[in-house]
């Protein structure tokens, strides 16, 4: 997807006078079907502690977790706050009521790399699901296993509180139709099984790119500029570039990479802030050496 757009506001008046002078293409909108999930391979059995660990990996934990209250793990509550509005991370514990009790691995796959919810609506991409139609049928197994194992919390998160017209969830097909590409990883020829691995966490489960690469007025990633860091992260950070000459620049090797990502330190001696203090904390640091490893050997010769 290319980078020239509207600027995010014309873009939403337009896209808000076609919602009110043309409900017939508002209504078109709402029936358009957006298919299903790939489906998890029979014969695929998860495993809970293989999920747990993935679970940081993929910011499940982190994102699902209201660390700022006084909420559950997993209970959701946590806020984005972007330009378009206000999302809350829902309760994914096995309530009945208010998590995915209800839920079948089939709906949980069809959610987490599709980005369909059970009842056919389309999620908004502050859900990274972009990133997690990358994940194995395994790692999808591993992390329905995980949540199984939790306790169920009877509690309901704040709803989202999003500006019109994007409160009209509808529209999001349209933005899937432009910059959602399903579908796994296929490995790299000559590639070894370090930057194999780096390649899948990195582009996968971790969704590095989610913040480190810029955004276009409809929250599209920028393709071009791909890891060039983004001014438009929720609550209005910014995060730096992690091309592999922005990395080389700031004195990064693989050793370097993988001591920030363990213990949140620059090679200046400074420490990680903000949110990736956050991701430090309850995600990479969570990592195992060779994960953290693979992570750097990609990061420093990526795919273009």
């Amino acid at each position: 997807m290319g980078s020239t757009v509207l600027p995010w506001r014309a873009v939403m008046l337009a896209f808000g006078i076609m919602l009110l002078s043309g409900s017939a293409v508002y209504a078109a909108l709402s029936v358009w079907p957006i298919g299903s999930g790939r489906g998890v391979a029979s014969g695929v059995t998860g495993n809970a502690e293989r999920g747990a660990y993935l679970s940081h990996m993929a910011g499940c934990y982190a994102c699902h977790t209201d660390h700022k209250g006084e909420g559950a793990a997993y209970a959701g509550g946590a806020v984005l706050k972007t330009d378009f509005g206000d999302f809350h991370a829902p309760n994914i514990t096995p309530d009945a009521d208010h998590g995915l009790g209800a839920w079948t691995l089939a709906a949980f796959e069809t959610a987490l790399r599709h980005g369909v919810s059970p009842a056919g609506d389309p999620y908004y991409p502050a859900f990274p699901y972009p990133f997690y139609t990358r994940l194995t049928d395994r790692d999808v197994a591993d992390l329905w296993a995980h949540l199984q194992t939790l306790d169920p919390v009877a509690a309901p998160a704040p709803p989202n509180r999003l500006v019109f017209p994007f409160n009209q969830r509808a529209g999001v097909k349209l933005w899937r139709a432009g910059y959602f590409e399903p579908g796994v990883l296929e490995p790299e020829e000559g590639r070894d099984a370090a930057w194999q691995r780096g390649r899948y966490i990195v582009e996968g489960p971790a969704h590095c790119g989610a913040c480190h690469t810029p955004r276009d007025g409809l929250g599209g990633r920028d393709a071009a500029r791909k890891f060039e860091g983004g001014d438009r992260l929720p609550g209005g950070g910014k995060s730096p570039a992690i091309t592999t000459a922005a990395l080389a620049a700031e004195g990064y090797g693989e050793d370097e990479i993988v001591f920030a990502l363990q213990i949140g330190m620059l090679p200046s001696g400074d420490f990680f802030g903000d949110s990736m203090a956050e991701v430090v904390e309850h995600g990479t640091s969570k990592l195992s050496a060779d994960d953290l490893r693979a992570i750097a050997v990609y990061l420093l010769d990526p795919v273009p």
